[in-house]
C-alpha cells in the first residue's frame, strides 16, 4: 500500500508562529507587571525608596516568585510615575513644587559648592517622605561641613555606600539638615567628581544631575 504523502498546513489565524508567546511567558509578563504596579504603590504610599525592598514586598503580596517575576527598577519607576499621575493630582504637584522650591533655596545658599539636584525631586517621583538630595563639590569636600557650622546650621552626618561604575564601592559622606520642614541631604564630592555622576539606583547609568538654573527653569515650567 502506497504511503500517504505528508502535507504542511499554513496557519490562517493571523499569528506569526515565530513571534507567538507561549502562555507561560505571557503569564510571567503579567505577573511582572502586577509586581511593578504594587511596588510602585508601596513606594508612593509607604515611603519606601529602596527598589529591591519594594519589589520583594510587592511580590510577596501578589504571591509571585522573587526569583522569576521581579521587574526591573525602570519598570517600577515607570509604574510609579503612572500611579502618581493618576492618583497624585494637585496634592502631588503641590508637594513636588514645595520640594523644588526648597532645593532652589538651598542651592542658592551653597552656590560656591556647585550644587546639583538629583533623585526623585528632580525626576518628579518624590512624595511627602522624600528628601531633597543635592550633590556638592569642593576640595576638600569637608569644607562644606565647616561652612554649615560657621553659619550655625544644625545637621547630622550619615554615610551611604554605593557601587561605582567599575564595580567597586565608595562611601559617600552625607550632611543632613531640615529646611522648611523638608529633609535635605548634602552628598559631598571632590571637584573631579563633576566629570562623572554616580550610577543611578534605577538603571546603573550616570545619575541625572541638574544645576541651579536648570531647576529654576523646571519649577517655572511647572
Amino acid at each position: 500500500m502506497p504511503r500517504r504523502k505528508k502535507t504542511r498546513t499554513t496557519s490562517t489565524d493571523g499569528h506569526d508562529r515565530g513571534h507567538w508567546d507561549p502562555p507561560s511567558v505571557r503569564k510571567l509578563n503579567n505577573i511582572r507587571r502586577d509586581v511593578a504596579v504594587e511596588a510602585a504603590r508601596i513606594m508612593a504610599t509607604e515611603g519606601q525608596r529602596n527598589y529591591m525592598t519594594a519589589k520583594r514586598k510587592a511580590a510577596d503580596r501578589v504571591g509571585a516568585s522573587t526569583r522569576l517575576a521581579l521587574p526591573s527598577n525602570r519598570e517600577v519607576e515607570d509604574a510609579l510615575k503612572a500611579y502618581q499621575g493618576f492618583y497624585g493630582g494637585a496634592r502631588h504637584a503641590d508637594n513636588l513644587q514645595q520640594l523644588r522650591e526648597t532645593a532652589i533655596e538651598v542651592m542658592r545658599g551653597l552656590e560656591n559648592f556647585r550644587p546639583r539636584l538629583v533623585g526623585p525631586v528632580l525626576d518628579g517621583t518624590a512624595d511627602s517622605h522624600s528628601r531633597v538630595s543635592l550633590h556638592l563639590f569642593n576640595d576638600p569636600p569637608e569644607n562644606v561641613l565647616f561652612h554649615l557650622q560657621e553659619r550655625g546650621i544644625d545637621f547630622h552626618q550619615e554615610q551611604r555606600r554605593i557601587r561605582w561604575h567599575d564595580g567597586s564601592h565608595r562611601d559617600i559622606q552625607l550632611l543632613v539638615t531640615d529646611v522648611n520642614d523638608v529633609t535635605v541631604e548634602l552628598a559631598l564630592f571632590s571637584l573631579i567628581d563633576l566629570r562623572q555622576a554616580p550610577p543611578s539606583p534605577v538603571d546603573g547609568r550616570p545619575q541625572r544631575r541638574a544645576r541651579l538654573p536648570d531647576v529654576e527653569i523646571l519649577l517655572a515650567a511647572a
